[in-house]
């Protein structure tokens, strides 16, 4: 965004840096929001900036809701000041006459945010949805690499995070809602200190992710009740000690038919394959590489909007790393390096939509889509799985016991 506004006086500080501010957010100005926040010293923090001070503006839009604009599907979700996908302002209706809906999949109702104890860690934007810290780091753009003190937080965080999924793994059933696991995780991460990292980052509203059937990622845990027959994703990321370890995998309700178990396995051994090929020296681009042939060789598709990335003491940050063949993944793995794979692998075409929510990304043509997600440190000699199975994890892929 361009041209800020002259600030009449110099007694504010750049919400930036700090530094005397001489400008201000015209859109803030517009908006007549609170002028702490809104300053900036120079042109360039405000670009720089830009990025994670656009999310302020959203508040007078969803500040003016009001239930009687929803329907009654959603018109109870105004409850207790929580506005849910306030990720660009969406209200979260099935009722949406002109929005094509890939599947069969429809959005639910939503329950009330879950409160986590103040006693808890929390990451800046647990409180207003907004990081602070993560949009503007060096880490962005330059791959970390851990110190042993960091290693050791992220291994009990990893192992907390396992400990979180594996408890949301055994309430997998037809007829639970995935709002009743998200209950689950929240529950248990809290119990063991930590915070469920997604609660309100960008505004997500809830405490993981619970991705059924056509759903690729992120979507929001409602009132739909599972049904024999669905696949579940379960996406959990932990923040304990400063830092994130983060999660997934999809799990089959009731009697599933062949073609979904084929596709379910299909994205494990992709992880698998891309997992046996991190070492010291190894390139970021060859693991798009070994999940695409794997997954070619299937007859499935791999997604291409979303990938892996840097993890530690922020949830998102350098490298990514692409799923997908001929990517342009750039870099060498390097020891005290930690990162995801997290392959997303469709049954039919590869291409996403977004649903009006802001957050659930759904197949381009209603197909089944499964997801695997691990946190890995590389070491000197290969590499370490933080969030690995235990013995004690529920026993729910049955190539495993074979």
């Amino acid at each position: 965004m361009a041209g800020g506004s002259d600030v009449a006086e110099s007694t504010l500080s750049c919400a930036r840096c700090g530094k005397p501010a001489h400008l201000q957010c015209p859109k803030c100005m517009e908006l007549k929001l609170p002028r702490e926040g809104a300053a900036f010293c120079t042109q360039d923090c405000f670009k720089v900036s830009w990025s994670s001070h656009k999310s302020v503006h959203l508040q007078p839009k969803l500040s003016s809701l009001r239930s009687d604009n929803l329907d009654d599907q959603n018109s109870a979700l105004l409850t207790g000041d929580w506005l849910y996908c306030l990720k660009k302002g969406q209200a979260r209706t099935s009722k949406l006459p002109h929005f094509d809906w890939t599947g069969t999949l429809r959005p639910y109702p939503i329950s009330s945010k879950r409160i986590v104890p103040a006693n808890i860690d929390q990451p800046d934007w647990a409180t207003d949805g907004v990081p602070k810290v993560e949009p503007n780091s060096d880490l962005q753009h330059v791959v970390e690499i851990k110190t042993p003190e960091q290693i050791a937080r992220m291994r009990e965080t990893c192992r907390i995070a396992r400990e979180v999924l594996d408890a949301a793994a055994q309430m997998i059933r037809p007829g639970v809602t995935t709002d009743e696991i998200d209950k689950v995780v929240h529950e248990a991460t809290i119990a063991a200190g930590g915070y469920p990292s997604p609660l309100n980052y960008h505004f997500f509203p809830k405490s993981c992710c619970t991705s059924v059937n056509e759903v690729i990622c992120h979507g929001i845990p409602d009132a739909r009740k599972l049904e024999d027959g669905d696949i579940v994703n379960i996406d959990v990321t932990v923040y304990y000690k400063g830092v994130h370890g983060d999660l997934n995998e999809t799990y089959f309700v009731g009697n599933v038919d062949e073609a979904s178990r084929h596709l379910v396995r299909c994205t494990y051994e992709c992880l698998e394959k891309a997992i046996s090929i991190v070492k010291p020296g190894g390139r970021f681009r060859e693991i798009g590489e070994v999940i695409n042939r794997h997954a070619l060789m299937s007859g499935f598709s791999v997604v291409r909007s979303y990938c892996g990335h840097g993890i530690g003491e922020l949830f998102h940050c350098a490298p990514n790393i692409p799923h997908y063949a001929r990517n342009k993944a750039v870099g060498v793995m390097k020891a005290g390096q930690t990162f995801t794979i997290e392959p997303m692998i469709n049954a039919g075409v590869w291409r996403d939509r977004m649903w009006p929510d802001g957050w659930t990304v759904v197949t381009a043509d209603g197909k089944r889509s499964a997801q695997f997600e691990h946190t890995l440190l590389v070491t000197e000699t290969g590499v370490e799985v933080l969030t690995a199975r235990f013995p004690s994890s529920p026993s729910v892929f049955p190539w495993l016991d074979a």
